[in-house]
Formats: C-alpha cells, structure tokens, sequence
C-alpha cells in the first residue's frame, strides 16, 4: 500500500467547446465506431455460425460440401454471408446516426433508437456519480463510456457510449463543476479543468489475490467438496461427485470477479469527490461527490482476521441494491485494506468523526467487544439470544455519524452520518420482549449497508429511538446545500486539497457544517425508567413513515 501526491497521467483536462451545447438545438454525436464497440459480440457470433462447418471439416479431413469443386453452394454462401455483413454494417451506422447527446446547464440528454426512439435525461443536480468506464474493446481504440448515477434511478439513469477517453474526461469534468455549482463562462469553457488529484491507496496485485484466496469463496469451496465426499462415501455412489464440477465452476467465477474488480484499485481525493480506479481487462474510473455516501459498511471474515483485512463498502443514491457483481464493485470503497487504510478512507468520508479519540473509537467498533469506547452492547440477560456475538453487538453515538457493530465470526460495523438518517423503526418480538431487547433499524439509501443494532436494551433502544431523530432532523438543518462549491472561485477547484487523516489534530476540526469542537461518544443510560414519558421525535424532516417508524 503507497500514500503519495500524485497527479493525474496527462495532468489536469480542460473541456473542448464542442462537447457544449450553446442552444437547445445543438447535439453531439458519439464516437462513429461506438456501434463496433458495443456490438462486436455479435459480430463474433454471426462469423462463428458462418464458418463452423469449414471448421468442422478442416479437423476431420474433409471437404466442405459448399467449398467442393462440384459444390452450387459456395455462391450462395458467399452471398449470405456479404448480405448479413452488408446488413450489420447499415445497422451500426443508422445506430451511430440517431445516437445523440446534449449538455445543457441543468440536463444531460441522450437520444437513441432507430425504429424505437428511447429518449433518456438526468438533472445535473440529481448527479450522485460519474463512472468512466472502459470495456476492453474500447481501451483497444481509447474510448470510454460514460455512466451517470442519479438518485431513485436503481440504475444507471443515462449511459453515453462511447467517446474518446479525452473527450469523456473533459466532459465529465465540466458535468461535475456545472453539478457543484460553478459557473461556466461559455465563451472561455477551457477555464474549467478537471480537479487534479492526490493518490490516497494503491492495492498490490499479490493482496488482492490474497484476499480472494482467504474470502467467503474458500470457505464455502472447503465446505462443500466436504459434504461431497461425505455424501458419496456415505451412499457408496459416485453420483455426488458430479456436483463437483459446476462447484468449482461457481467458485472459479467468484474468485475470478474478485480479482478482476480489484486489480489495479487506486483511491485518491479531489476537490470534486473520492475518485476510485480498478480493473483488469475492463476498467472503471468513479467519482463519489461529498456528501453523497449515505452509509459505510466495514467487514472482516475470519479467514481475514489472520492478517488484518477489512472490506469497506458504501450506500451511494442511484446504486441501488443490485446483486451483480458489477454492482458490488461499484459499491466498493476498499476491495482489501488494513486498518490504517480503512481509517484513511473513513477520514475522507467523515472528516469530522464528532469525537476527540476517533481512532480508538472506530477501532473499537471494528475489533472490539463489551462497553468499551462508547459502545452499548447487548444486555447479559440477553446473551441465550445470541451466544457469540452478544458482546459484540452493539452501538456508539458521536456528534456526527452513529456506529453500529456487529458480528462475532464475520464482524460488521456500520457508519451512519446523522443528516443521512432518513427514518427509524423499533422491531420487538415476543422472545425479544421476554428478555427485554429490541432491535433498532435505520433506514437510508438502498446498498450493500443495512444499519441494524441488534439485542439492545429495550428501553435504551426506545430512548435512541427518539433521540436518533432529533439528531437527523438538526444535522441535515446544518448540513451543507447539494452544490456544495458554489461559494468557491473555479480558480480554487484548482488547488490540491489536504488528505484528511484521523491522526492529525487539526483533521478533527469541524467543518462549516458541524460547527463546534468534537466531543465524545454520547453516553446513553442502559435503563430509561419512564420510557413512556419519552419526548418524541420531531417527523417533520423525516417524512411520513408508518406506526412504529419516525
């Protein structure tokens, strides 16, 4: 792992006036090989029917009839083959002619479709991400494609392919500066320059294969090619066996997703977001505004407790929850890292922690058990619930995020800003009552994350319950607008911003929208005894939310 400053390749891109659309009128088109580029699959396709026969008969020696002396097909053939050629190329064409796309100063909008005309937009500030992506066709001819997250969109709401990579690192630049507020004079576009940036992380390939090694993926190879032998040896048949092929296919798979989307991981800050780099064969360039994380998860399995590793996804509006291991990556902010290197990130996302001991603090909720740190853990009462991880489970309140940690063999801590808290329910069954727990669910943007303190004291869980909400309420009041450099010169976006690091003094400072210095977890009494008399939430930044939810 290296911490560096390092600029980017080529240095910072300055956007060309032509991606700009000075009128409603004005639209650009993609690159004109783009149609290849996407379609080059079925090209492949189309040739591998057309000469598997030729193929076939070249292995066992034999002509084909249509290639024979005596044959009538080979004109026919060849005609077919010339058409269906002729046909794909019209085809790639009339789709490179009626693909269009338009920025404007509040809606990127692209137009595509040659009988079915499909017309897709998204407000600029509505724009949680940019992702440059590049297949491996596309880095052979140094294009790139161009993803636009927007929130609610459960998907990538506009797809640009493809452009030239310089093109689409212009464009992106000027999107990111037009979404944060910063106005573009339009006879002098080249003014605004992508945000230069700092190298935070770098993975080494050999860690990135390590962890793969050492995930879930193994445990559950070593599990089922032992029910496997079990099986077979039980029933004395080798029919079991079978199952070991498409196992090991599964598992290839998996092991193969992991490598591929960690591979050459780099994280570096900017002053337009986290820029997050990885790939193999096909890369991946995203842009996380600030502020736009709704939640951090932190994860360890077991096998990764031997050497120290954690996993850091995140909650990002316009992800969605996808299963796709594509949807996974992008969720990712550290295929693999040590604690130091989560705390590094962590000081990105949250700069203010809302503490004076943050590194104890997280640490705490990463590694530890028991009341330590600020932390709540489950009633010992309680603990027939859970045997292993009632030490564990648990929470910490700081005057900026809520910590929730749990896990025994695969431990979990969530991070949760305040301002992101969108509403909170309050779930107690009757074993639940019969031990007086409850469990406390916070609810914020669909991802990887779901923030659930487990088995805590019910009227501890009741008393968060309603403080949890006022702490909301007043944070996003405090909160900074979504175009968060409009008060900024464009001159400044210029400027290599600090690394925060929970290790310098002068990083915990609050910033202009946590004002005041940081303090230590807030303690919360075990017992309430007059829970009923609790005051309740305030609903009116919270939203509308069934019984039971604020």
């Amino acid at each position: 792992m290296t911490t560096h400053d390092q600029a980017p390749p080529d240095g910072p891109v300055a956007p060309d006036p032509t991606l700009l659309a000075t009128s409603e009128d004005q639209w650009s088109r993609v690159h004109v090989i783009s149609p290849l580029v996407r379609g080059w699959i079925a090209l492949l396709a189309i040739a591998f029917f057309a000469g598997r026969d030729l193929f076939e008969g070249v292995l066992i020696g034999e002509e084909s009839p249509g290639l024979s002396d005596g044959g009538v097909r080979l004109p026919w053939t060849i005609a077919i083959i010339a058409g269906v050629v002729v046909l794909v190329a019209v085809g790639f064409m009339l789709s490179w002619y009626f693909t269009r796309y338009q920025v404007t100063e509040h809606h990127v909008r692209v137009n595509s479709g040659v009988l079915f005309r499909q017309n897709r937009q998204a407000r600029l500030d509505r724009v949680q991400a940019i992702d440059v992506v590049q297949p491996f066709l596309a880095r052979v001819f140094g294009l790139a494609e161009l993803k636009f997250e927007v929130a609610d969109a459960g998907e990538s709401a506009v797809k640009l392919a493809f452009l030239k990579l310089s093109d689409a690192q212009r464009l992106r630049a000027t999107i990111l500066a037009r979404a944060a507020g910063v106005s573009i004079d339009p006879e002098n576009p080249e003014d605004i320059q992508e945000a230069p940036e700092r190298e935070v992380l770098a993975l080494q390939p050999g860690r990135v294969i390590a962890s793969t090694l050492l995930s879930g993926t193994t445990i559950f190879l070593i599990f089922g090619v032992a029910a496997v032998v079990v099986f077979a040896v039980t029933l004395d048949a080798a029919a079991p066996l079978a199952v070991i092929i498409p196992l090991a296919l599964g598992v290839a798979g998996g092991y193969w997703s992991s490598i591929k989307n960690g591979f050459n991981f780099r994280a570096a800050i900017s002053p337009d977001g986290i820029r997050v780099r990885y790939g193999l064969l096909d890369t991946r360039t995203q842009t996380v505004p600030p502020g736009r994380i709704q939640a951090v998860g932190i994860s360890q399995s077991p096998l990764w407790r031997t050497k120290g590793w954690y996993r850091m996804t995140v909650n990002v509006a316009g992800y969605g929850i996808a299963a796709t291991g594509d949807a996974q990556a992008r969720a990712t902010l550290l295929p693999v890292g040590t604690r130091e290197d989560v705390l590094q990130l962590l000081a990105l996302v949250l700069p203010n922690p809302g503490t004076s001991e943050p590194i104890e603090v997280f640490t705490a909720g990463m590694e530890g058990r028991d009341s330590i740190a600020g932390f709540l853990t489950t009633p010992r009462r309680a603990r027939w619930i859970g045997p292993f991880e009632w030490r564990r489970n648990g929470f910490a309140v700081t005057d900026t995020a809520l910590l929730i940690r749990s896990g025994f063999f695969w431990r979990k801590l969530a991070v949760v800003p305040h301002e992101r808290t969108q509403s909170l329910a309050l779930h107690q069954g009757p074993v639940y009552r019969r031990f007086g727990v409850a469990d406390l669910l916070l609810h914020t943007t669909p991802g990887p994350v779901s923030p659930r303190i487990q088995q805590v004291d019910q009227h501890t869980a009741w008393r968060l319950f309603h403080e949890q909400g006022v702490r909301a309420a007043e944070a996003r009041r405090r909160s900074a607008p979504e175009q968060w450099m409009r008060p900024v010169e464009v001159a400044a976006a210029t400027l290599m911003p600090p690394v925060p690091s929970y290790s310098d003094r002068d990083s915990r400072e609050a910033p202009d929208n946590h004002r005041g210095e940081a303090h230590e977890p807030h303690p919360i009494e075990a017992h309430d005894p007059h829970p009923e008399e609790a005051q309740r939430a305030p609903t009116d930044h919270l939203g509308d939310t069934p019984d039971g939810q604020r």
